[in-house]
């Protein structure tokens, strides 16, 4: 071969090598089934209509830029429906091929939507906290980015321990969601040794979230609401309903702080949050949205990266790799919480620092020192391997 012929054949090699390739795609989806349920307590409540949304679309913009070096196109497609509507858009999703879809819905209506599932579709819970779920009625085919409640209480109760304030006034509402989340705080308390002193039921009339008579109702109920209360330490309030925990602070009886549903509160994130890098992506979302991050928010972004990470580092696209990768020992992800998080294999729930605050700071994050785990600290959040009745991962 002539010098020529040889120089031609290595430009041309380089040249080929040069074009570029058509990349593999990868097809999410991120469906929102909203619920109808009254105005919250405060305005600044009130949920914007990207919800869930935007987070989405700042972690598949983080895939998408891993992508453009990997060889990996990220595709999103976002919907918000009524719960009448969900299974018929989940069915139309699948119908597109799309194979990897996150969900920000009631636990019910999750559960529905993993049942009727086609082989190989994985869903990523963004929004349900149900216990359940990650329980005796765990799916396969659903992995939980979002916190579960018992990580939430686990995690105040922790902190009110460390703290020696172990003696609890419990106020839980009269809504279904509130006495599963009041019975979370009971499990959490005996866990950890902390007393429930006393145990009230605040019942909703239906008028306190609505005018502003109802909300000077309720605020002058609290104080005999909450009158002659067994000797205690601090009130946890257990409102997912949004009805009278706002209300608690400066209108107990007694001068005790309040934490759970109002005050200081667990969360899987908080607009306020600065640690461990955190600021970058705080900021990063304000450019794209206008407002703040909230927790539905980080738990789409959480959903897309998992996704983004695994594709990544398996070289493999199709949903049961990725489910077989996130289960397995080498997936981690750094999410701005002082530590890696991975998955429970044992339940597929995402192990995660929950943080606690006040509403302007991160007054703690959770587990707290001292709280110790033969495999993982993060493990003291939740529902551990020796409890589980989850039996879909082989548990």
């Amino acid at each position: 071969m002539s010098n020529l012929t040889l120089a031609f054949a290595v430009f041309a090699a380089a040249a080929i090598a040069a074009l570029p390739m058509k990349a593999a795609e990868v097809k999410t989806a991120l469906l929102r089934v909203d619920r109808v349920v009254g105005p919250p307590i405060s305005r600044l409540d009130v949920p914007p209509a990207d919800l869930g949304f935007a987070g989405g679309i700042l972690g598949n913009e983080d895939n998408r830029t891993t992508g453009a070096f990997t060889g990996m196109d990220y595709t999103l497609k976002t919907e918000a429906v009524p719960p009448e509507q969900a299974e018929a858009a989940f069915d139309a999703l699948q119908a597109e091929g799309i194979g990897l879809i996150a969900v920000i819905a009631e636990g019910d209506v999750l559960k529905k939507l993993a049942d009727r599932a086609e082989p190989g579709v994985l869903l990523l819970n963004a929004g349900a906290r149900d216990e359940a779920l990650r329980d005796a009625d765990c799916r396969a085919n659903v992995l939980h980015v979002s916190p579960s409640r018992a990580m939430l209480t686990d995690s105040l109760i922790q902190f009110l321990m460390w703290k020696k304030w172990s003696r609890i006034l419990l106020i839980y509402g009269s809504h279904p969601e509130d006495r599963l989340l009041a019975d979370s705080y009971r499990k959490s308390a005996a866990k950890f040794g902390a007393k429930i002193v006393e145990e009230r039921e605040f019942a909703d009339t239906g008028g306190a979230r609505r005018t502003d008579t109802g909300h000077v109702m309720v605020q002058r109920q609290i104080p005999v609401f909450t009158q002659d209360a067994e000797e205690h330490d601090v009130v946890i309030a257990a409102d997912e309903a949004g009805v009278f925990a706002p209300f608690l602070p400066y209108h107990t009886w007694d001068p005790r702080p309040v934490a759970g549903s109002a005050g200081l509160r667990p969360v899987s994130w908080q607009a306020a949050h600065e640690s461990w890098g955190a600021t970058q992506i705080q900021s990063r979302f304000e450019k794209l949205t206008g407002r703040n991050m909230r927790e539905e928010d980080y738990q789409a972004w959480l959903a897309m990266r998992v996704i983004g990470e695994a594709v990544t580092r398996s070289g493999k696209v199709d949903p049961v790799s990725v489910r077989s990768y996130l289960l397995s020992p080498e997936f981690e992800l750094a999410a701005f919480k002082g530590q890696k998080l991975t998955f429970r294999p044992w339940n597929g729930q995402l192990r995660q620092p929950i943080l606690l605050t006040e509403g302007r700071v991160t007054v703690s994050v959770s587990p707290q020192e001292g709280y110790l785990h033969q495999h993982s600290p993060l493990d003291t959040l939740g529902t551990d391997a020796p409890e589980t009745a989850c039996h879909a991962f082989g548990g």
